[in-house]
């Protein structure tokens, strides 16, 4: 059996697959939601849910009683949104992260998820753990803070620590996809599924991000955990598949067999290329994705979309988001 883990934002799209993941490996999981008490949960296979804000440091401190070690997943994670609440991203993300380390009594092992929009527009690609972190919005900003205020407490004995770097997650765990119709996958399948007539795209859509599936972000945690060890950090990018917008819309085409009708906007300023550099964390952590084939990820998003069999897709409202992590370095 595994210790208790607390997870921060489980209810989150990629939280949620997080604490399945952690259960099927025998850990007792504290689910920790931004949620109000009494609001309606999704059935998740925690030992018990605890509602708090993250930057409440007495609330964690509550939380954190009787914990091993801990996932933290909840931020603010939408890039465009970024630029209009800077202040709230740098007091969830940074202020949040501050706010649990100063909540625990003992060295604390930690495994924060953090994004690939801590590198900004790399020099080179793939782009590797050692790169600047030059982000370029208040979002992948405040998660820079957030990584420092760890590294800081790793070095004054304060935690151990593994940071994740995700770059564009994706897929269904237990039923459970993507709310966030900001992302490219979520916004084609609601195209495919009559929820919006076209999907837009800048110029051609062909600037390359790198996909994971939200499974192998999972079990990225869970290695990542097993490795914590106090006073030792380490930074590990977890990305695993290029692909463009217009693949990601062939693939929901074929995947759905349904139309995505496409309208060309005006390109903008942005990466070309943008692809992690795993070596480091395939060595570290012995990872390696299992699940994270362009059309897999789409079939498992798409499984989300549509539900129970034989309801209607179009009838289905979107799923509720936690306030918490989404994990995504896309725009």
């Amino acid at each position: 059996m595994g210790g208790s883990v607390l997870v921060t934002g489980a209810y989150g799209f990629v939280g949620s697959a997080v604490v399945h993941r952690l259960a099927e490996d025998g850990h007792e999981v504290v689910a920790l939601t931004g949620r109000p008490p009494g609001t309606a949960l999704p059935p998740l296979p925690a030992a018990r849910t605890v509602h708090a804000d993250v930057r409440d440091a007495d609330a964690l401190r509550r939380a954190l009683r009787g914990v091993d070690a801990v996932c933290h997943l909840a931020a603010l994670t939408r890039v465009r949104e970024s630029f209009e609440r800077p202040a709230d991203y740098r007091a969830v993300n940074a202020g949040g992260t501050r706010a649990l380390l100063a909540a625990s009594d003992g060295p604390l092992r930690l495994v924060l998820a953090s994004t690939a929009a801590v590198y900004g527009t790399p020099d080179r690609q793939p782009v590797a753990e050692d790169a600047p972190l030059r982000p370029d919005n208040p979002y992948g900003a405040s998660k820079a803070e957030a990584e420092q205020a760890v590294r800081d407490a790793v070095a004054d004995g304060r935690a151990g620590a593994v940071v994740l770097r995700t770059f564009n997650v994706s897929g269904a765990v237990a039923g459970r996809g993507d709310a966030d119709g900001s992302r490219v996958v979520p916004r084609a399948l609601a195209v495919a599924a009559g929820r919006a007539d076209r999907l837009e795209v800048p110029g051609e859509g062909t600037a390359v991000r790198d996909f994971v599936h939200v499974a192998d972000v999972a079990r990225a945690c869970a290695a990542a955990l097993a490795a914590c060890r106090p006073g030792r950090a380490e930074v590990c990018n977890v990305g695993a598949t290029a692909a463009s917008v217009a693949d990601v819309v062939a693939a929901v085409e074929r995947v759905t067999g349904l139309p995505v009708p496409v309208r060309r906007l005006p390109p903008r300023r942005e990466a070309p290329v943008l692809l992690a550099d795993t070596a480091r964390i395939r060595r570290v952590l012995g990872w390696r994705p299992v699940r994270s084939g362009l059309d897999a990820m789409v079939a498992d998003a798409w499984a989300a979309v549509r539900g129970p069999v034989g309801r209607d897709p179009g009838s289905r409202g979107p799923a509720p988001r936690d306030p918490g992590f989404h994990a995504s370095g896309g725009r």
